[in-house]
C-alpha cells in the first residue's frame, strides 16, 4: 500500500516508462531500508555481545532501566492527578 500511495507522486510520465520508474524507486527504497536495518541489527548485536561479557554493565543497565521506568511511572501518576 505504501508504494501505491507514496511513489506515484514522484513519477513523471514525460521522463519514460511509468512501470520502470516505479520499479526503480521501489528497489531503491527497499535497498536503503535493508542496508539501514542490517546496520542497526549488527550494531545491536555487537553492543549486546559487549554487554553480556561484562556483568558490571548488566547491573548498570538494570539500574538505569529501573530509574527510567520509575520516573515514567511517577510522571504518569502526577499527570493522572491533574
Amino acid at each position: 500500500m505504501l508504494y501505491l500511495s507514496l511513489l506515484p507522486q514522484f513519477i513523471n510520465p514525460a521522463k519514460g516508462h511509468v512501470l520502470s520508474q516505479l520499479l526503480v524507486l521501489g528497489v531503491t527504497q527497499i535497498s536503503i531500508s535493508l542496508t539501514v536495518n542490517a546496520i542497526i541489527a549488527v550494531t545491536a548485536g555487537t553492543i549486546a555481545a559487549f554487554l553480556a561479557g561484562r556483568p558490571f554493565w548488566l547491573v548498570v543497565q538494570r539500574w538505569m532501566m529501573g530509574t527510567v521506568l520509575t520516573a515514567l511511572a511517577l510522571k504518569m501518576a502526577t499527570e493522572a492527578q491533574r
